[in-house]
C-alpha cells in the first residue's frame, strides 16, 4: 500500500514545483506596453509667402547758394574835408590868393595843383579873397581840354559861375587887392572842371586848378 502511493506524491511534488517556476517567471518577467507607439518626429514646412517690401533710402542733396552781400567802399580824398550843408546840398570854397609866392595863384598853389572834390549834383558856394596887387577872378569852367592853352579861357570851355567879374568882361574886370567876391553854382553834374582866372593869360600862366 505504501509503495503504490510514491508516485503520487512525487507527481505532486513536480506540480508544485512546476507552479513556483511559473509563478516566479511570471512576477520577475518585464511587461511589454504594447498601447504606447512612439511615431517619428515630424517636420511641418509652411509655404513661403513672397510680400513686397518697399525700402526707403533718405537721400540727403545740397544746393549751392550763392549769397551776395553789398560791399560799400569809401575812397578817402587826400586833403582838408570842406564845409557843406546836406540839407541843401552845397559845399562851401574858400579861395585866396595869396600875396607871398607866385602872382597868379589859388591858396598857393599854381598850375593844376589845387583840386576839390565835391558831390555829383551838388552846388558850390564859392567865397573869393584877392591878395594880390593885381585884379584876380575866379571862375567854374566845363573845359574841353585838360590844361588852358589859349588866352581866353573860354575857347576851351564854358562858364558854370563867374566871381568877381562877368560872363562878357572876365578877361579884364576883377576884384582889387584886399577884396572879396562870392557866388553859388548851379548844381554841377559828374565830371571834370577847371577853376581858373578868366583875366586874359592868367590862366596860361598858371592861375588854374
Amino acid at each position: 500500500m505504501a509503495k503504490a502511493d510514491t508516485p503520487v506524491i512525487v507527481a505532486i511534488v513536480i506540480a508544485i514545483i512546476l507552479v513556483a517556476v511559473a509563478g516566479y517567471y511570471v512576477a520577475t518577467r518585464t511587461p511589454i506596453d504594447i498601447g504606447t507607439t512612439t511615431l517619428p518626429p515630424s517636420t511641418t514646412v509652411l509655404p513661403t509667402s513672397s510680400v513686397p517690401v518697399t525700402t526707403t533710402t533718405p537721400v540727403t542733396t545740397t544746393t549751392p547758394v550763392t549769397t551776395t552781400t553789398p560791399v560799400t567802399t569809401t575812397t578817402k580824398v587826400p586833403g582838408v574835408p570842406l564845409a557843406y550843408n546836406a540839407a541843401n546840398k552845397t559845399v562851401f570854397l574858400y579861395i585866396v590868393s595869396l600875396s607871398s609866392g607866385n602872382p597868379f595863384n589859388f591858396n598857393g598853389t599854381s598850375d593844376g595843383q589845387l583840386k576839390i572834390y565835391i558831390p555829383a549834383g551838388w552846388h558850390v558856394y564859392v567865397v573869393y579873397t584877392n591878395q594880390e596887387s593885381i585884379p584876380h577872378n575866379f571862375n567854374i569852367i566845363a573845359n574841353d581840354t585838360p590844361t588852358p592853352n589859349n588866352a581866353n579861357v573860354l575857347a576851351d570851355g564854358k562858364f558854370i559861375l563867374n566871381v568877381g567879374t562877368t560872363s562878357t568882361s572876365y578877361e579884364t574886370v576883377g576884384i582889387a587887392s584886399g577884396q572879396s567876391a562870392s557866388g553859388l553854382s548851379p548844381a554841377i553834374p559828374a565830371g571834370y572842371y577847371w577853376f581858373a582866372c578868366g583875366i586874359a593869360g592868367h590862366a596860361e600862366a598858371g592861375m588854374w586848378g
